[in-house]
């Protein structure tokens, strides 16, 4: 676990981003801002290992991101994971992301729901070998952990100074609290229903000019 004064620390957020919405976009943010990173990477996967496959293909998530994230300094879509053969294991994302930056400090970030679940994903304990842990934690949401976890993210957890190591601990970061997810967005869409101020105006053009989560067939 190398110290790193100099290389600029970067986040990673991945997901189906199916669509992308503010609540992706404004805890982001959140994250960039609290640990002070020089970028922040949205990685788009292609088959997520622990959810069904996205509704919208690779390359028009790819394109609603770019859209939602377009003029934003810190912010960039990184497509590694669409270019990618199998399930989008993270551990998989990190080892290739160490390549290219071997001695950055590497974040990555995940929701308490992700993390509870940790234990279950693919090489997990590798992960903080390649990176620091991002949980991000809304105001009176809790972290509630089995006991194998919850000792392992006492062991791991980070203290103040810890951000110039490249990786090995764990951060609860609080983010703000939009109750938003894609799964409804993409229900009120099928019921065409208004999905204003949900996410980026820009993508709701893109949703509707392609027909995206066309409204569900009347079943009578």
């Amino acid at each position: 676990m190398a110290k790193s004064e100099t290389k600029p620390a970067i986040g990673i957020f991945g997901g189906t981003f199916d669509p992308v919405h503010f609540g992706h976009l404004r805890t982001a943010l959140d994250v960039v801002e609290a640990l002070g990173l020089a970028q922040l990477r949205l990685i788009p996967c292609a088959i997520p290992p622990h959810r069904v496959e996205p509704v919208a293909n690779a390359a028009v998530r790819r394109l609603m991101l770019e859209l939602a994230i377009k003029n934003h300094p810190k912010l960039m879509v990184d497509d590694r994971e669409l270019a990618r053969e199998g399930p989008s294991y993270t551990v998989d994302t990190l080892l290739s992301l160490r390549e290219d930056f071997v001695d950055n400090p590497l974040f990555v970030l995940m929701g308490t729901d992700a993390f509870a679940s940790l234990t279950s994903w693919s090489r997990w304990q590798q992960i903080i070998e390649l990176a620091h842990i991002v949980v991000m934690q809304r105001a009176e949401e809790p972290l509630s952990l089995s006991a194998e976890l919850d000792e392992w993210y006492q062991q791991h957890q980070a203290k103040a100074g810890d951000e110039k190591l490249s990786a090995g601990k764990v951060w609860s970061v609080p983010v703000t609290q939009i109750g938003i997810s894609a799964t409804q967005i993409r229900e009120a869409l099928q019921q065409q229903r208004d999905v204003r101020y949900l996410l980026p105006d820009a993508v709701i053009r893109l949703i509707e000019q392609l027909g995206l989560y066309p409204p569900q067939a009347d079943e009578r």
